[in-house]
This record gives structure tokens, sequence and C-alpha cells, in this order.
């Protein structure tokens, strides 16, 4: 089911738009001559955008899964608890201060979101390191972080028009040039998240039940802490600040197939996959002729949803 929506998602993907391209066209593009203009739309702009799209939601749903079953909490999201902040800051200054390593910037945002991670772990750290202190601290570190990255954007208030798109979250102007670079860092990480899948299911039966399964509950747990920031990270280093994938669609997945990491992490990455780059078309095209960044999209849609999820579930 999960590769028919993505393939579903994709052909709307590349069929709207500004120019609307049929399905046969779409398929003369791949197989056969077809006219120059779909040839170059398709290439040179949908299809590129589309896979980045995919690759976006695949990560930040994965790196949410990944959290929610480590945190056992419900409302764990790498955006919430500061993951993606760090990774926003770090690509933030390398945009603004250090432009010439702009070229670096997966590196550079995963960088960001691994030391705070292990920021988040040390001060959450007392002989052992809970999932309610990691949230708690997370939470503050996300503030503390938002309030250095205004604080950057004043300083170099001069420079701030050009990463505005990035901070609002979206996928305008992304091309072949940033797949590529970003494609190598999540392909890699999804792989390693799919390996997690029996550590996450032994998490989830407590701590004092995995150490009697003979597993090293804080290495393991940190682990999966530092690959969730790797994921966030390459996300955010082309998809900008996009909120609330991480928390919507690993929930949503939860409740249609439960708690086992077997189906809801690999269901997770393609949900996400496919919300991500289904919202990117809708919001370059129904709002036409402006295009509004899919981070905004996602946002009105994520916030409602997690105002729903205090209002229904408790949240520790």
């Amino acid at each position: 089911m999960a590769p028919i929506l993505l393939i579903l998602v994709s052909l709307y993907g590349l069929s709207y738009g500004s120019v609307s391209i049929s399905l046969q066209d779409i398929w003369a593009v791949f197989t056969s001559e077809s006219q120059p203009m779909y040839e170059k739309i398709i290439m040179n702009l949908r299809l590129p955008r589309v896979l980045i799209g995919l690759l976006v939601g695949a990560c930040l749903a994965g790196s949410g899964a990944l959290l929610q079953g480590v945190m056992k909490n419900p409302l764990a999201d790498p955006g919430i608890i500061g993951v993606s902040a760090g990774g926003g800051l770090a690509a933030i200054t390398a945009m603004i201060v250090f432009p010439q390593y702009s070229y670096m910037l997966p590196a550079v945002a995963f960088l960001g979101s691994l030391l705070t991670s292990l920021l988040i772990y040390v001060l959450a750290w007392d002989k052992g390191a809970s999932p309610l202190k990691i949230i708690l601290a997370g939470v503050a570190i996300n503030a503390l972080l938002g309030a250095i990255t205004s604080g950057i954007m004043v300083i170099y208030s001069d420079r701030v028009q050009a990463v505005l798109p990035w901070l609002a979250g979206g996928l305008n102007s992304r091309s072949w040039y940033h797949f590529g670079f970003m494609a190598p860092y999540a392909i890699i990480g999804l792989l390693l998240t799919l390996l997690t899948v029996k550590a996450s299911n032994l998490l989830l039966l407590g701590d004092d039940s995995a150490k009697l399964l003979g597993q090293k509950v804080e290495f393991q747990r940190f682990l999966i802490i530092v690959l969730s920031s790797f994921l966030a990270g390459t996300a955010v280093s082309v998809g900008g600040l996009i909120g609330f994938v991480g928390l919507v669609v690993p929930h949503a997945v939860r409740m249609m197939v439960g708690e086992d990491y077997r189906f809801l992490l690999p269901l997770s990455i393609a949900g996400g996959a496919a919300l991500v780059a289904l919202a990117d078309t809708i919001a370059r095209s129904w709002f036409d002729p402006i295009e509004l960044p899919v981070g905004i999209l996602l946002a009105s849609l994520g916030a409602p949803f997690f105002l729903y999820l205090l209002k229904k579930r408790r949240i520790m």
C-alpha cells in the first residue's frame, strides 16, 4: 500500500503546478520523445523537487518516530525538543555568517543537531536520562536556540532576506544540486533507522524490563537520539524549518498499526515522505500565483493536531 501511495503522490506532484501536465505526457517524458517544454518542466523543476520532498518527509517522520519511541511519549518531535532548532541555528550561521561554507550545509546542520542532542542529554542526566527530563531540557534548549537565532538575524540584518524562505520551511528553487548533496545523507540515515527496530521495541517495555533482557538501555537510547539528530539535520539542511511532520505522521500511523516498530517505522517513513511531497505540491499549485512555503501549510495542519493530542492524551 505504501509504495502505491508514494507513486500516486509523485505523479500528482509531477502533474500539477502553474502548468498542468497529463499522465500521458509525463509517460512520454520518461519513455519517448515529448514536448521540450514538458520535458524541461518535469526533469528540471518538478522531479527533483518531488524527490527532495519525499526525502525530507521521510527523514522528519523517521526522526519523530524514533524520538517518540525512545521518549515513550507521542508528543516527542525533533522540532519541539530542540533537535531541529540546533540544526537550524548551525545552518543559519553557515548561510549568513560563513556563506563560503554553504556547500557543507547537510554536515553543518547534522553537527548542530547532534551537539544539541548531546547538550540536552547532558542536562537531563542524573544517574540516567529519563524521557521526561530529556523532553523538559529539550523544550528549554529549543527556546534558547530560538533566541540565539533571532539575535544572529538582528546582527546580520542585511543578509537575512536570503534565509527567510528557508526559515519558513520550503522547497522553492530546490534542484538536482540540492538532491545530490542531500540524498547520500538521507539514504544512509534511513537505512540505519531500519536497523533500530529491535532496540526500539525493547525500549518500549521500559528501562527495567529492557535491562533484564540484557539491553544497554542508556547506550541504545543515546544512539537512537544521535540517529534521530542525523535525520533531522539532513532534512533541515535542504527543507528548512519544516515542523510537525515528525509529530503528526508517526502518531497517525501508531493509531492504525500499533506500537510495533517493525510496522510503525517503515510506514511512518513512507507516510512522512508522502505528506511533505503532497503538501509541497498543494502549496505551489493551489495558491497560484503565490507559492506558499510548505512549512506554513504543514504548521497550519500540524498545530491543531498537536492541540488535539494535548486535549485527548496525557503528555507524560
